[in-house]
């Protein structure tokens, strides 16, 4: 509250110097003042700051300078503290012998350009345009529960019906069995054989059709059982027929000898064949004797028979 009155009572101060200076003695030459205007809204400041001049009017108006004048005579004495709230009424101009000066309108300034800043501002932040994404791919359903695939229906068992056996109306035959072979004992070895002579048309061809017996014939025993290889030599007789009895062969030894034919009597049937292996030599075979022999009696094997060809038919 003091700090208010105070600053109304250096107002009230203000105006009244103001007004002091104002008035002026008569003897002064008429002024020019510009046409009063309203006071301005901000009160007077304690700092008398000299603006500049506007444009210079006709008659250079009279700069109030606050300069503190000796106020005029007067009989009656001025009060230490004016009234706070006397009226302005100033004195009415004297007509000007020119017509006043039209008001100072100031020109308008031109527009200046806001600043430049001094770097350029930033550019608003765009964020970069994102990739198109790809559709999403459509949610892979569950898997679904794993349910053991139903197992085939399976019919019932068949009752088993074995198929009746035939019932064999007799025994089956048994296959016939042989007594075992028994060696017989050791004993000396005769072979035997016939020897013929086939005909010209036969010739080349294994058969005895129409052949004939030939006596003088010789046929060679050979046997490869040992190191060295020991043969002997038979003779037909009329029959055609030959017997030989080696010393040197067993029953032991019989299955590594052969017999051949060696030499025909016959100029035109010479020519030993191949029946019954009479060129290369035929193997033996046993005979087993139908009636008992004497036991120091050779066991006699067989061969052939065997035949000589002619060699060229006419």
């Amino acid at each position: 509250m003091i700090m208010a009155n105070r600053g109304a009572l250096v107002a009230a101060l203000l105006v009244v110097s103001c007004f002091t200076i104002e008035a002026l003695p008569v003897s002064q030459p008429p002024l020019h003042l510009p046409i009063p205007t309203e006071a301005p809204a901000h009160p007077p400041s304690y700092h008398h700051h000299h603006h500049p001049p506007a444009a210079a009017p006709a008659h250079p108006p009279h700069h109030h300078h606050h300069h503190h004048h000796p106020p005029p005579p007067s009989s009656s004495p001025v009060p230490a503290h004016p009234p706070p709230h006397k009226p302005y009424t100033p004195a009415p101009p004297p007509k000007p012998a020119t017509p006043p000066p039209k008001p100072y309108t100031p020109a308008p300034k031109p527009a200046t350009p806001p600043p430049k800043p001094a770097t350029p501002p930033p550019k608003p932040y765009t964020p970069a345009p994102k990739p198109a994404t790809p559709p999403p791919k459509p949610a892979t359903p569950p898997p679904k529960p794993y349910t053991p695939a139903p197992k085939p229906a399976t019919p019932p068992p068949k009752p088993y019906n074995p198929a009746p056996k035939p019932k064999p109306s007799t025994p089956p035959a048994k296959p016939p069995v042989h007594p075992p072979y028994v060696l017989p004992p050791r004993k000396m070895v005769a072979v035997q054989g016939v020897v013929y002579c086939k005909p010209c048309k036969y010739s080349g061809v294994n058969t005895l059709l129409n052949a004939t017996k030939v006596e003088g014939a010789s046929v060679r025993l050979v046997c490869k059982n040992t190191k060295y290889h020991l043969y002997e030599d038979g003779t037909t007789d009329k029959n055609g027929y030959f017997v030989i009895k080696p010393k040197f062969l067993t029953t032991y030894g019989v299955h590594k000898c052969s017999v051949a034919l060696l030499k025909s009597p016959l100029p035109n049937c010479y020519i030993p064949s191949a029946l019954h292996g009479g060129d290369k030599g035929g193997i033996l075979r046993p005979e087993m004797p139908k009636s008992p022999v004497d036991k120091l009696a050779p066991l006699y094997y067989s061969v052939g028979p065997f035949a000589f060809e002619p060699k060229k038919c006419y």
